[in-house]
């Protein structure tokens, strides 16, 4: 602390602030550098900087980053929320964006480039206010930062310091420092609590920043800082992390002493070396393989740089508006579905490397009955625990991908397939969830995986020469193949006239029940999410999804067969919308897993909304039946909360005709 002295004792008032909240779940684009050393990620929404992610990719450290903007007399804009905006990638690999937010009158605009430092963990934003030069010299212009360090914000603690002869913002929570400073020296700078003593407060106000505090701690916090335009034609602003104050602002000084133009050439030369190999698919792609390539970038940036091969969900809060410190978890987890899709689709993209830290990296999470959890932060705790049989078969079907590929290195996956295949065989065939992670029961969908699964792990134990075991592993494979119509077909289907037979979503049964009522026409299934007052049980054989077309996917079932095809039908009918891009689907008829009607967030119910990942896997049943398809995957998101990774995982493989050829 000999270089770092804190500015006066001007304490802001209003302590601890109001009740924090994150940033909407909705995401225009993520970045992070390629390198393993630049350990920080962010995230962009309406314009902004929202989440930045420090150290690890599951550890969100601030709500958002943006600026306000007034004239001091009768104006007071905040960008997110005043401003039109509109994001362009600049690079075909590099997850690097310009951001121009315009004021609604057209009298100015920001223009912003944003990227990382290609070696340290600090966000850059190249920033220009372009305009009538008479009118922005009336302008003044603020930055407004929110931490939420170590994933809340509550407790956290913002100061002004003095680090080298500058005037800095810093905010600190248990051992995290973030900085922020630009290239132009803040003109003044103030530290408050939100909604109280802040700095958008202050100036929503009286449209003048009138406070300059120098601490505000234990509370939800903001810091304000503002920088002179008419000593500048355009500055770069930095954000960086660190585990000590003086780790922090090194970082950041020496970040910003490197020109914007010199950190971004480095950032895109990063980007394009792991994209060098890709399979080249911009001739037969609708836009010259710009969602393609963007898909892969973006895949490859969820991976974690201090776990190699970890890969969350996505990197977005559902719904964050409405969450606050009491909702840890978000997307930011792993999901070995969500990932094991993910790195199948960097696979079938031919970016092989990175397939492979992700099977050694479930290898040393999975638990020591072979299962794996629902859902888990990136050192291997457990966050829901909830039983998904397909989440410990996917990693099963990646080992076998890999090997089939003849690319699993050195690595020997065989102890994890053994131990995730006896899970199965011990606590299946029904699962306590399926996909949806709502509902347990004979599931289509976990049982095609899980027959995929034993056929795979056969597979490898008939290569170690262990005939016995592999020839249980088939006989078994075999009993729950010859019981999926049993189990999960109604034949007394009333949703489409003239299709008694097909598929429905689940069978629900209770696990533990060891003598289950087996007749899929029977037996209520209760839906999850549901308005007040509404109807929450319905008939099991009348609720449908598309996740039969598991069986198809993986080689179990005919894209022909009477049943798949009348199923197909029925979804069609109950499911399927049609959109300005194409056609997509719904989950399942009845759900309430969406926001709200008004548009307003969810929580704890809402309305389903289409899904876009779903319209790629229609993709694939549509190639596996040989017919040509044209994927309509235009904005690849869970509705309105986050980054789907399925979707893009969908674009990608549409190749393989999705099938496992067992």
């Amino acid at each position: 602390m000999n270089v770092t002295k804190f500015r006066g004792e001007r304490d802001a008032f209003g302590i601890p602030g109001i009740e924090p909240r994150w940033s909407h779940g909705s995401k225009d684009g993520v970045g992070t550098a390629y390198a393993a050393s630049s350990r920080i990620w962010f995230t962009l929404w309406n314009g902004v900087v929202t989440e930045v992610y420090y150290p690890t990719i599951d550890r969100p450290q601030i709500r958002d980053l943006q600026y306000l903007v007034s004239d001091g007399e009768s104006f007071f804009h905040e960008e997110k929320r005043h401003l039109s905006s509109k994001t362009e990638r600049l690079s075909v690999h590099a997850l690097e964006y310009r951001v121009t937010n315009t004021d609604p009158d057209g009298r100015y605009a920001i223009v912003k480039e944003i990227i990382m430092d290609p070696h340290l963990p600090c966000v850059l934003q190249r920033t220009r206010i372009v305009g009538d030069p008479r009118f922005l010299a009336r302008l003044r212009f603020y930055v407004l930062c929110a931490p939420h360090l170590e994933v809340g914000g509550w407790n956290n603690n913002a100061y002004v310091v003095e680090v080298g002869g500058r005037q800095i913002l810093a905010a600190e929570k248990a051992g995290t420092w973030l900085v922020v400073a630009a290239t132009v020296p803040f003109s003044r700078l103030s530290c408050g609590y939100v909604g109280q003593s802040d700095g958008w407060t202050d100036l929503a106000e009286n449209f003048r920043m009138d406070w300059e505090f120098d601490r505000a701690e234990e509370g939800n916090v903001a810091l304000t800082g503002e920088i002179p335009l008419e000593e500048c034609d355009g500055f770069t602003l930095g954000l960086a992390l660190g585990d000590t104050l003086h780790s922090a602002a090194t970082t950041l000084f020496q970040a910003l002493a490197i020109p914007f133009k010199d950190h971004q050439k480095r950032y895109r030369e990063q980007w394009n070396r792991p994209c060098r190999k890709l399979v080249p698919l911009e001739k037969v792609s609708g836009d010259g393989g710009n969602l393609y390539h963007g898909s892969v970038s973006l895949l490859l940036a969820h991976e974690d740089k201090i776990y190699p091969g970890a890969l969350i969900a996505s990197l977005a809060i559902p719904w964050g508006e409405a969450k606050g410190d009491e909702d840890m978890g978000g997307y930011h987890l792993v999901w070995t579905r969500d990932m094991v899709n993910s790195v199948t689709g960097l696979l079938a993209a031919g970016h092989a490397e990175t397939a492979v830290r992700a099977l050694i990296y479930l290898a040393t999470s999975q638990q020591p009955d072979g299962g794996f959890p629902q859902n888990f932060w990136i050192d291997g705790r457990p966050y829901w625990s909830g039983i998904q049989l397909d989440e410990v078969a996917f990693p099963i079907l990646l080992a076998w991908r890999l090997y089939r590929e003849n690319a699993l290195q050195d690595f020997d996956p065989y102890p994890m397939v053994m131990r995730a295949v006896s899970y199965l065989i011990r606590h299946g065939p029904a699962t306590q969830q399926e996909r949806w992670e709502e509902a347990g029961g004979y599931s289509p969908a976990t049982l095609a995986s899980n027959i995929a699964a034993l056929i795979c792990a056969a597979s490898f134990a008939r290569e170690r020469g262990d005939q016995a075991t592999a020839q249980f592993l088939e006989d078994y494979a075999d009993f729950l193949e010859c019981h999926i119509e049993a189990w999960t077909v109604t034949t007394d289907g009333v949703l489409v006239p003239g299709i008694k037979s097909h598929f429905i979503r689940i069978h629900s049964v209770n696990v533990h029940d060891m003598c289950p009522n087996e007749d899929p026409n029977s037996g209520m299934l209760a839906i999850a999410n549901r308005p007040p007052g509404a109807r929450w049980e319905f008939p099991a054989k009348e609720i449908v999804d598309a996740s039969f077309l598991e069986l198809v996917r993986y080689g179990i079932r005919k894209p022909d067969d009477p049943v798949i095809v009348d199923s197909v039908r029925v979804v069609d009918e109950v499911l399927k919308v049609e959109t300005a891009f194409g056609p997509c689907w719904h989950r399942y008829n009845h759900d309430g897993y969406g926001q709200r009607e008004d548009g307003g967030p969810f929580e704890g119910w809402g309305k389903g909304r289409a899904w876009p990942l779903l319209t790629g896997e229609r993709g694939h049943y549509e190639l596996a039946a040989g017919r040509k398809v044209k994927l309509f995957i235009s904005h690849v998101s869970r509705p309105a909360h986050g980054i789907c990774h399925a979707a893009y995982v969908g674009a990608c493989r549409v190749r393989e005709a999705a099938t496992l050829g067992l």
